[in-house]
């Protein structure tokens, strides 16, 4: 088996290789910048390690790997759009370093060039590649308009917040993993499994980042440290605050969450010392725990080879444990 790090090599070199550079310049640049800012490449990689897990060379499987990554990216274009988010990745947002029009025409133009990517297999795997794909896309449009709507309400509960990460991005997951899958003809029991697996470890990737998102160590996070602190987004760190808070933490929570001081240190400051005060710190480290052992359970289910299944518990550790 190759390693995580080896996977991360032949993407890139890939993605170097199917840089679009044609006219007009104001559609394809953009598409060529968001796609080389860098990123953890997770879902990609996943595409190709997976293809391997099952038997099949990972080559067979980077074209479905570069279409997940444009996809991918395609939603950062027009989330950021939708967020007015001046930076991504350290450098600007393709709607402020050109405008909005571009922005959302080259990410249309991603979208399409996303499914072109899939003409490149066999009819039957074509077939399924398309299908997942399409299923995968409208869950995280629905999952962006949960988002978007929950910023409006105060009753959202943790059930809906859970089925939001999951569509907005584990779900994403779940098919970069059964995409390899396909690709490699693995039985469908092995392709529901290894999606499962994906989604399962989605969910407790993004609440591994709603908790670095407020207890990270900034030298290490790579954003500024109480962001979703400061645009007031009820995440599971919020939620289960509340859930456990007494009438008077409640009170004070909730009200901090209507507020837009220009420094918010003291905010953010008030904001944790309640997270770790009701135990919404602790429970979610376990929430996380929690959705990497579902995960693994699903794994131990799963007829591959022993050193697949350790590859596979490494990454999914890692994740949990991860500090960026």
């Amino acid at each position: 088996m190759n390693t995580i790090l080896d996977y991360q090599h032949y993407f890139l070199e890939y993605l170097t290789q199917k840089t679009i550079n044609k006219e007009p310049k104001n559609l394809y640049e953009p598409i060529s910048y968001i796609l080389n800012l860098g990123g953890k490449r997770l879902r990609p990689v996943l595409v190709l390690m997976t293809a391997e897990i099952f038997g099949e060379d990972y080559k067979k499987a980077l074209d479905a790997a570069l279409a997940v990554e444009v996809f991918h990216n395609f939603s950062l274009v027009h989330d950021d759009i939708m967020d007015k988010a001046p930076l991504r990745r350290g450098k600007e947002t393709v709607h402020e370093k050109w405008d909005i029009n571009t922005g959302i025409l080259s990410g249309d133009a991603m979208l399409i060039n996303a499914y072109q990517l899939f003409e490149n297999y066999e009819s039957d795997t074509f077939r399924q590649l398309a299908m997942l794909f399409t299923k995968t896309a409208i869950e995280v449009c629905e999952g962006q308009q949960y988002d978007i709507d929950f910023e409006t309400r105060d009753d959202v509960t943790l059930p809906e917040y859970l089925k939001m990460i999951e569509y907005k991005t584990a779900v994403l997951v779940g098919a970069a993993m059964q995409m390899g899958a396909i690709v490699a003809n693995a039985t469908e029991d092995c392709k529901k499994k290894i999606y499962d697996f994906g989604r399962l470890l989605g969910v407790a990737f993004q609440l591994q980042d709603d908790y670095l998102d407020a207890f990270g160590d900034p030298e290490t996070f790579g954003k500024q440290v109480g962001g979703d602190i400061i645009e007031n987004k009820k995440t599971f760190l919020y939620l289960k605050a509340l859930e456990y808070a007494n009438e008077e933490e409640a009170k004070q929570l909730k009200s901090l969450f209507t507020l837009n001081p220009e420094d918010p240190t003291e905010k953010i400051a008030t904001v944790k010392m309640i997270f770790e005060g009701t135990g919404s710190k602790e429970r979610t480290r376990k929430e996380i725990q929690k959705y990497t052992e579902e995960a693994f359970a699903v794994l131990e289910e799963l007829k591959i080879k022993d050193d697949a299944k350790t590859l596979l518990k490494s990454f999914g550790q890692d994740l949990m444990n991860r500090t960026v």
